[in-house]
């Protein structure tokens, strides 16, 4: 008899990949410019810490709120309550004013059609919980976040079937990967429920194209039960342009007749984790027009809702509108700068990267960097750089990339002096990488460390191009 369930003890977590490797390794040798600046420094972490200084501002000019008190009395004994899941109606109508501020306006958003979750992740689950059956399957295109993994497979008994991207176009979607994966899906006997897509895109740090998402919308419109995911979450991250286009806007585009069949199986997912850099805060959205959808997400929402002191606090910052404007022109400001200096350091070293409009991160191009065009030679790469150099990077093939060499590095969860010193590593490690491979004991302890997981990588990250 077992002692725990086949669910506690299956290996579908996605835990395994070398893109929580990675982290683990960096928790045991963290970077600190003080106290220990022969750390690993964190380059794997989509964190927005830019824009710290003008939230605590607006904290400190707000101190009511934060005290949780309302009109100088306090309101805690209200907020410590048990609250409906279906949200404070406050939080909800600052929240959806501030997704339409970040679209421009050009979309409105009911806040009737909104769920709460406890971040992207649950909502995401949510989601897949809502539209497929265990066993169903969401095609996405790749390289796509490594944690979708566990987020949309392990408790639902979802399937991913990848849409094959490459960088021939820059990974974008194409009508021939997008059919060969709705193909692969058929000869496995999965049945396709939808298609999630990440806009701006998590690895590549670029937003989705008008003939993109018009592509997706002729694929699924004659297969009734197909649903379009878009995961927004770095929506108010984009920099340059082109500018960031919602689907909901090409969905208000579009000719009505053509709309009305695919209103009902569009829906987005929202979170502040990026655009206002609080993930520790948990705050994540459904966002659908489908009443059944709503409906049966708002009940699932009951086993991860938001907090009402958090709703509160959210719900005066996001219905400043003066602070949101500033904020989110001065968080793009800011990126754009970061996002420079990384790639301005990677071009000292060498390496390439591909053109970015978005996101907390960079698409790195270390292809020239490889013995040998395989992903056993990107790991050893990997290994490379995360003990010899000291920096956690995310592997290509953490993301399902199909070719190897392409790597993730985040630039806006570390100070300008961090991100120097790690190009100024990275540039010392490619100008000696033809010579002995050197680093000493410390070094070898670090490999030999290593070594207990290279086979619990092997079945995820070391398949050759063809299989993936």
């Amino acid at each position: 008899m077992r002692l725990l369930s086949r669910k506690a003890t299956c290996n579908s977590h996605g835990q395994d990949s070398s893109y929580f490797l990675g982290w683990e390794e960096y928790e045991k040798n963290p970077y600190d410019e003080v106290d220990n600046p022969n750390g690993i420094i964190q380059m794997g972490l989509a964190e927005n810490q830019l824009s710290f200084d003008l939230v605590e501002c607006w904290l400190d000019k707000n101190p009511d709120v934060s005290g949780f008190k309302r009109d100088g009395k306090s309101i805690f004994r209200e907020l410590a309550l048990f609250q409906d899941y279906h949200g404070l109606p406050l939080f909800k109508n600052a929240l959806v004013d501030f997704m339409a501020q970040i679209r421009g306006n050009k979309v409105t958003f009911d806040p009737n059609h909104m769920v709460l979750t406890a971040g992207a992740t649950s909502a995401n689950e949510t989601l897949i919980f809502c539209l497929a059956e265990q066993g169903d399957a969401f095609l996405l295109p790749t390289p796509y976040y490594p944690g979708f993994d566990r987020d949309l497979k392990w408790r639902t008994g979802v399937e991913i079937v990848p849409i094959q991207c490459t960088s021939s176009n820059n990974f974008r979607i194409t009508e021939s990967a997008l059919e060969q994966a709705y193909q692969d899906a058929k000869r496995r006997n999965l049945r396709v429920k939808g298609i999630l897509v990440t806009n701006p895109s998590n690895p590549l740090g670029t937003t989705l194209s008008r003939a993109e998402f018009n592509l997706l919308f002729d694929f699924i419109e004659d297969k009734e039960t197909m649903h379009l995911i878009s995961d927004e979450i770095y929506s108010g991250t984009v920099f340059s342009s082109p500018r960031f286009v919602s689907v909901m806007e090409i969905l208000k585009e579009m000719n009505p007749n053509d709309a009305a069949k695919l209103w009902n199986r569009v829906h987005i997912v929202y979170s502040l984790s990026k655009d206002l850099g609080l993930p520790g805060f948990r705050v994540g959205a459904i966002y659908s027009e489908n009443d059944a959808v709503v409906a049966a997400a708002t009940k699932m929402s009951s086993f991860g809702l938001v907090s009402s002191q958090t709703q509160y606090l959210l719900s005066a910052m996001l219905g400043d509108k003066k602070f949101t404007k500033k904020y989110l022109s001065e968080n793009q400001k800011r990126l754009k700068v970061r996002q420079r200096m990384l790639v301005t350091g990677l071009q000292k070293a060498g390496i390439k990267c591909l053109k970015s409009n978005a996101g907390l991160f960079c698409w790195v191009d270390m292809r020239h960097l490889l013995c040998s065009n395989t992903f056993e030679a990107e790991m050893e790469l990997w290994k490379k750089i995360v003990y010899q150099v000291g920096l956690n990077i995310s592997p290509g093939s953490s993301c399902h990339c199909t070719e190897p060499g392409w790597f993730r590095l985040c630039f806006a969860n570390m100070s300008q002096h961090t991100l120097n010193l790690a190009m100024n590593r990275l540039k010392n490690f490619v100008a000696h990488s033809t010579g002995s491979d050197d680093g000493g004991s410390s070094s070898t302890t670090l490999r030999k460390s290593f070594s207990n997981w290279v086979f619990r990588l092997s079945s995820r990250d070391h398949r050759a191009p063809e299989e993936r």
